[in-house]
């Protein structure tokens, strides 16, 4: 398994991650007996970033990952996060940075996720009504005291990412980038490239669209969040799949899958930035492997740059409440 380097934090990792949010929640059907063995063929094929969350099954998720990791903690790098708030229903309550917060979700993950330590913690979205300097702050206490070693931030803007960096060296930003979401490209990839900040990019296949797998909307579990999303809606929905076709085309001609085809155009947009494809699924684990050993020549670049230029996806990429939520 090649490895990257997370921005000048010293954090090294896989160079390929595993979004483990899937196994819990929002995308459909769940098996938690071939969710387990995900991870573990994930670790196995040399993977050692796994990618969690508090809000993922309120919790649930960050438990699965606890019992996958069991007696293979030493194996992984493990990366969660906080900030979003719901309740015991399930429902979306808000975003929390306040220090006392903080440190109770991250007391509160260390015991779900059965460690000592969290690897690299995330702030999950940037809370409006609290300074970035005070959650960074609390967070940075975290890592005094031994329970977490590096800072993250997730949907982070340019002077958020400044001042945080200010207060403690982040190690990761972790945002939405793939073939039909470009826009950290610019001003969001300069900022954390000055400042040494690694980029994770979820979401890397488009929440599976990029794969060719989703044809209709009949394809997805009727409880499936993203039947909800502007993307997969209407005429944007069709202006999507045509894109889609292309990357296939050209997936076809390269000897690959689309989704191999869409992870490698990430993974040769720098040697900083850490894709973390979620899958539940061992076959879909394996076939993004396999995006490592896809070459793509300048010509190839360009080729994906005229079939998805900035911009090219019909549709905004949340429901309007939760694009609000997005700290730009």
């Amino acid at each position: 398994m090649k490895t990257r380097m997370l921005g000048r934090s010293g954090l090294e990792v896989s160079a390929i991650g595993l979004g483990c949010m899937g196994m819990s929640e929002f995308y459909g059907a769940i098996d938690e007996a071939e969710a387990i063995d995900t991870i573990h063929r994930a670790i196995e094929l040399g993977i050692t970033f796994l990618d969690t969350a508090d809000i993922y099954g309120s919790g649930h998720n960050e438990i699965l990952v606890g019992r996958a990791i069991a007696g293979k903690r030493d194996q992984v790098v493990l990366a969660t996060k906080f900030g979003n708030v719901r309740g015991e229903d399930g429902s979306f309550i808000g975003i929390n940075g306040q220090p006392a917060y903080v440190r109770a979700a991250c007391e509160a993950s260390l015991k779900r996720l059965r460690v000592d330590v969290i690897d690299l913690y995330y702030q999950h979205r940037v809370d409006p009504d609290t300074p970035i300097e005070d959650t960074v702050g609390a967070m940075a206490e975290l890592v005094a005291e031994g329970k977490v070693r590096y800072l993250g931030l997730s949907e982070a803007g340019p002077e958020t990412i400044r001042r945080a960096a200010a207060v403690h060296p982040i190690a990761a930003l972790q945002s939405e980038y793939s073939l039909w979401t470009r826009e950290p490209e610019g001003e969001i990839f300069d900022t954390v490239r000055a400042l040494g900040i690694g980029f994770v990019p979820y979401s890397p296949l488009g929440r599976g669209f990029l794969t060719g797998q989703i044809t209709k909307i009949e394809d997805l579990d009727e409880d499936d969040w993203r039947r909800k999303g502007p993307r997969f809606q209407g005429e944007s929905f069709q202006r999507n799949l045509d894109l889609v076709e292309q990357v296939k085309v050209m997936a076809e001609d390269k000897g690959c899958t689309p989704a191999q085809l869409a992870l490698a155009w990430v993974l040769a947009q720098g040697n900083d930035i850490v894709p973390i494809p979620g899958t539940k699924r061992r076959r879909y684990l394996e076939e993004n492997v396999g995006a490592l050993d896809v070459r793509l020549t300048q010509e190839d670049l360009d080729r994906l740059d005229s079939i998805a230029p900035m911009g090219a996806a019909s549709g905004s990429r949340y429901p309007e409440a939760a694009m609000k939520a997005l700290n730009r």
